[in-house]
């Protein structure tokens, strides 16, 4: 037996909690061919989605959530895992189509794996978790359109989100000047810890603004979209960049072509769950390399899994800071 929390949705409603399952109910549920033992899990974005059931995320019910997973492989079918390796799981449809990792648990794809960097352990590999991972694939796509230190301001957006968090840590690192773009003046401190080195009021970005407005960013990590994807858009400097990740304010995108037949802006849309094995690998990678691990403790709050439905609350309700790494065991 394990315990897994446990998604349902029927004729009595909708509910969610922590159950016992055995293997038996585990497998025939399952798609995958790898079986992992699971020591931490975290709590983003579509994981609070579908705890609080506020945005049609899980599309098999009952669902175990859960799209972020570290620990140790116990069985597998799949050529590249052996029982005893160490492995991270993000996206790939798991909590969504398929059972998920807040449980202690889960039966995954091999094929979508990837090796525990030697750098992290489970835990600070689920601080970075899909978040985190989707921030690293932003600054992959930034450089992938020729962006360098030293070249000018980079904006973040969402800065104190768990992507804007490792979206500042890491570019600062890397020797970008930082500009990160929050509504919490209060947290001023926390992301000048982190690299940034200026704050900005995200109100100057979220409201309408003009189709081209002031030059100023040579790149943006946004999460955010809606009119503040619009303004970053505007705002971008002549043959700059913009990685679009997240749709917080909104999924609508309010703009107009002006800034990419005028300044030759480009937009690039970076998604993390459906990302090949190689690009997850290389992220991972540099994650391992670029990321200074010692932030992550700054970064992250540590939940119990029975705690898990609560904060998934505060997260929806813009109450939680960084990342939320989930206590299995």
């Amino acid at each position: 037996m394990f315990k897994a929390l446990v998604l349902h949705k029927d004729e009595a409603g909708f509910r969610a909690g922590l159950e016992s399952l055995d293997d038996a109910r585990l497998a025939p549920l399952a798609d995958g061919d790898v079986a992992l033992a699971v020591e931490y899990s975290t709590l983003n974005y579509k994981d609070a989605l579908a705890l609080t059931n506020q945005g049609p995320v899980v599309r098999l019910w009952p669902m175990v959530p859960g799209i972020d997973g570290a620990g140790t492989v116990t069985e597998s079918r799949h050529p590249d895992w052996k029982p005893g390796d160490r492995v991270v799981h993000n996206g790939w449809g798991v909590g969504e189509t398929r059972w998920g990792c807040l449980a202690a648990r889960a039966v995954l794809a091999g094929a979508g794996l990837v090796r525990l960097p030697a750098a992290f352990t489970a835990r600070q590999a689920m601080a970075i978790g899909t978040a985190g991972y989707t921030a690293m694939l932003c600054v992959l796509a930034l450089e992938q359109h020729g962006l360098a230190p030293g070249a000018g301001e980079v904006l973040v957006t969402g800065a104190t989100g768990g992507v804007g968090s490792i979206a500042v840590a890491v570019l600062s690192r890397l020797g970008h000047r930082v500009v990160a773009a929050t509504g919490k003046a209060g947290e001023a401190d926390y992301l000048r810890a982190l690299g940034a080195a200026e704050i900005i009021d995200r109100a100057g970005l979220s409201a309408p603004g003009k189709p081209l407005q002031k030059e100023r960013w040579v790149a943006v990590v946004d999460a955010v979209g809606s009119h503040t994807l619009a303004n970053a858009l505007a705002q971008t400097r002549y043959g700059g960049v913009v990685a679009a990740c997240g749709l917080a304010q909104g999924a609508d995108l309010p703009a107009t072509v002006m800034p990419f037949i005028l300044r030759s802006v480009t937009l690039a849309g970076v998604d993390s769950v459906m990302a090949p094995l190689a690009r997850r690998q290389t992220a991972w990678q540099r994650l391992a390399h670029d990321l200074d691990a010692a932030l992550l403790e700054r970064i992250t709050a540590e939940i119990a899994l029975d705690d898990a439905v609560a904060h998934a609350h505060d997260l929806m309700a813009g109450r939680v800071r960084g990342r939320l790494v989930v206590r299995i065991a």
